[in-house]
């Protein structure tokens, strides 16, 4: 399964539509994000994607995380946010 990369300018229903389905397909998301402008649209994000799979009787929870990752030779914090259902 892949992480969904989010960026401040991501758009918020398109990534709650990912989460949703890959949650639903599998259990169990991953969404990555780096800045504050990312990881707001991350957290709106996955309040929406709640709101989608709360309609199929799916309720969620968010576990958030720092990571390192690397991007172009350089080593960033990542913020990592694991959902899945309750």
């Amino acid at each position: 399964m892949d992480i969904i990369k989010v960026s401040a300018h991501s758009r918020s229903t398109a990534v709650a539509g990912a989460i949703a389905g890959i949650v639903r397909q599998h259990k169990h998301a991953e969404v990555q994000a780096i800045g504050a402008g990312a990881v707001n649209q991350a957290i709106k994000a996955t309040a929406i994607a709640r709101g989608y799979l709360e309609l199929d009787g799916i309720n969620i929870c968010c576990i958030p995380f720092f990571t390192e990752i690397q991007i172009e030779d350089q080593e960033r914090t990542a913020i990592k946010l694991v959902v899945e259902p309750r």
